[in-house]
């Protein structure tokens, strides 16, 4: 049967077992961490994207997303305590619905740390282009080196993103040698996050530019702008859902907190409201300001985000100063209401930060690889340790160059939305591992048992599903293409020489790299397909 194969629970935690981490962290600990995990990317590089879909309503789709996001975090957080080993969702369906569905959601997370470093590295080109260089050195890249094709989404006489093809290379050069970020350095880098915002929030909301009446009409596209549109503030939910990755990385930290049944869901829903409040503000600064109203099509409905048809009209002088054609959008918005430098300053702050985010990603989506490959589904060549660096350079380096081509050749919106199905349907699958492991295994010790399961999960999986059909109709395509092209593979290769199909599993001590190939019962047929 195609969903007989289950990994062994008490194999995995074997490797959690070893590991005897101190519970340490706070509640406020923890929150405090989620917040610099969180505050990044979304809000530096998709205000102006989510703008076009929503208007002024940006501010409600920062809460119908974190809305979803916090019953996600709390499933998360119920499996996170229980299965504490590397792999993250993946890992989690291996040991509750099989190595079929552990296949679907690692290949969906693939799709989703990929697509994800792509679209960071595109909104670092943005502040880098427009504050490094034409700021600071009054240096404006040639039309084709600046943007991917006008076809594409890019701009006119756009042919490739250089810088954003130049710092997915670099990224994925240091990880490859083994670079790794200082917990100081992150530190830091999250101060410096953190206080840009609040500036930006500071002189937006007490600046004489400030009118109300840049807010009407609030819903310029509707509330909700109906299947595969991507308008509207639920389209918009579903672009801007992305500035929320990263709430997962507070979740795994379940095992290392003081009293978790008490500290995890305060740190994790303290953290996402934080965020939202912080992301609402800012988008009411911005609005409240230059404006934030999109522009609209020949049907009264905004042209796509990413589109030709957008570039095209960001190109004219009439339009190029609104918020949603902007590159480098808070920058953009502080000089245009007479703060140029501390505009430039915000911009150095992006341009400082973006790069660690990019790291993370990149990383993240090459030890799902990595977890995958030594499971026997995918080349395990492909989890080759170099002998000098110690990292798996071969999957680190492919999955480099397909993210430096695909920020090399898209637009910021478009790739946020070909991320965030990859990890809705994560999420979805989270929740659904939630249910199964309270029906299957009801007395395992959970470090964080969520109240309401039965109610909180189906809300999380109903939440995805609404987030995911907002999406626009082509990122809703992506999602069963890429599946498609993963069920090939794993029919055609990983099936037949999955370890767990031959009857072995392989458990991994994360912190001394011990493995120990563990024998279970094989098929009862004998055969490993």
């Amino acid at each position: 049967m195609i969903l007989d194969r289950v990994k062994p629970l008490d194999a995995i935690l074997a490797t959690a077992e070893r590991k005897s981490l101190h519970r340490s962290l706070s509640g406020i600990q923890l929150m405090l961490f989620g917040i610099g995990c969180i505050i990044g990317t979304g809000i530096f590089v998709l205000t102006a994207a989510g703008a076009q879909k929503a208007g002024p309503g940006l501010m409600l789709a920062f809460i119908i997303a974190g809305a979803v996001c916090i019953v996600a975090a709390l499933c998360y957080s119920e499996v996170a305590s229980m299965i504490p080993v590397a792999g993250s969702a993946y890992t989690y369906s291996y040991a509750s619905m099989g190595e079929f569905m552990a296949w679907t959601v690692g290949w969906a997370l693939i799709l989703e740390y990929a697509v994800a470093a792509s679209a960071v590295s595109v909104g670092w080109s943005g502040y880098f282009s427009g504050t490094i260089l034409q700021e600071f050195f009054g240096i404006s890249l040639p039309a084709w080196l600046a943007a991917g094709p006008l076809a594409l989404g890019g701009a006119p006489g756009g042919f490739i993103n250089l810088p954003a093809l130049v710092i997915a290379l670099l990224v994925t050069a240091l990880l490859v040698v083994g670079t790794s970020e200082s917990a100081k350095v992150n530190a830091v880098l999250v101060a410096i996050k953190i206080s840009a915002l609040l500036a930006f929030i500071g002189l937006t909301l007490t600046s004489s530019e400030f009118d109300m009446a840049n807010f009407n009409p609030f819903l310029p596209a509707g509330l909700d702008g109906g299947f595969g549109s991507g308008i509207g503030a639920v389209g918009a939910a579903a672009t801007i859902f992305f500035a929320y990755v990263g709430f997962d990385a507070v979740s795994t930290a379940a095992e290392e907190t003081k009293n978790p049944q008490k500290n995890v869901p305060f740190g994790l829903i303290g953290s996402l409201l934080v965020c939202t409040v912080f992301y609402i503000l800012v988008v009411a600064g911005a609005v409240g300001t230059i404006g934030g109203q999109p522009i609209m099509g020949p049907n009264g409905i905004p042209f796509p985000a990413g589109s030709e048809e957008l570039a095209r009209q960001c190109a004219l002088p009439a339009y190029s100063g609104m918020l949603v054609c902007s590159d480098e959008a808070l920058a953009h918005v502080l000089r245009q209401i007479g703060f140029g430098t501390i505009g430039n300053m915000l911009g150095i702050a992006a341009f400082l930060a973006l790069p660690s985010v990019i790291l993370v990603l990149i990383f993240a989506q090459t030890r799902i690889f990595f977890v995958m490959s030594r499971d026997g589904l995918l080349p395990e060549r492909l989890s080759t340790v170099h002998p000098k660096w110690k990292t798996p350079h071969i999957v680190t380096i492919m999955t480099g160059l397909v993210v430096a081509v695909g920020a090399a050749f898209f637009p910021v919106g478009l790739l946020a939305d070909y991320a965030n199905a990859g990890t809705l349907y994560a999420f979805f699958m989270v929740a659904v591992t939630v249910m199964v492991l309270r029906k299957k295994d009801p007395t395992r010790h959970r470090p964080f048992k969520m109240a309401g399961v039965w109610i909180i999960a189906p809300l999380t999986m109903a939440g995805c599903l609404w987030l995911y059909l907002s999406l626009p109709y082509q990122a809703i395509l992506v999602l069963p293409i890429w599946a498609a092209i993963g069920l090939v593979i794993y029919f055609a290769y990983g099936r037949s020489r999955s370890h767990l199909g031959r009857g072995i599993v392989e458990v991994v001590d994360d912190i001394g790299g011990e493995e120990t190939m563990v024998p279970i019962h094989p098929p009862a047929d004998g055969k490993s397909g």
